[in-house]
């Protein structure tokens, strides 16, 4: 049978990923210096280009300072981790899927949508804005008095 990840390609998602991540070619994720030469590819992952800042002089790779960098998972799985969270399907339903433990698919899909919370800016209200009351009674331990004079007091408020 053929699965999803034997349909993903390594060098496909390297090079998708340094279209996006470098637009305007590579920069150094540590100083945002223009100036990279390409210092060969990784020894586990052949596909993952590896680079040297000419301005800071460190060292980085395709993935650094990504959600990708610093697991053992391929990136092809990464990707087709993300494919099935945009279907909506559930981490055990992931795992089954790319023939993963439980536990790995609920790290992988924890570190993307952390990953995605982290690249998000908090939205700045403008203008007019409409918001609704809720008023919730969660319970009242050992102090049932409170409980019914907040439940008197609600039904007095809606009756007037």
């Amino acid at each position: 049978m053929l699965s999803l990840i034997q349909l993903l390609d390594d060098e496909k998602c390297f090079k998708v990923v340094r279209e996006l991540r470098w637009p305007d070619g590579v920069d150094c994720p540590h100083c945002h210096a223009p100036h990279v030469v390409k210092q060969g590819r990784d020894d586990t992952q052949r596909f993952r280009q590896r680079y040297r800042c000419l301005n800071c002089q460190r060292k980085f790779d395709d993935l650094t300072g990504t959600v990708f960098a610093g697991h053992h998972q391929p990136l092809r799985q990464w990707v087709a981790c993300l494919y099935l969270m945009g279907l909506n399907l559930s981490n055990r339903q992931i795992a089954h899927e790319l023939g993963l433990n439980e536990d790995d698919a609920q790290d992988m899909t924890r570190s993307l949508r952390q990953g995605v919370v982290d690249a998000s800016t908090t939205p700045t209200l403008a203008g007019t804005v409409e918001i609704d009351e809720v008023y919730l009674i969660a319970g009242h331990k050992g102090q049932s008095d409170l409980v019914k004079k907040t439940s008197s007091w609600t039904q007095t408020a809606t009756e007037g």
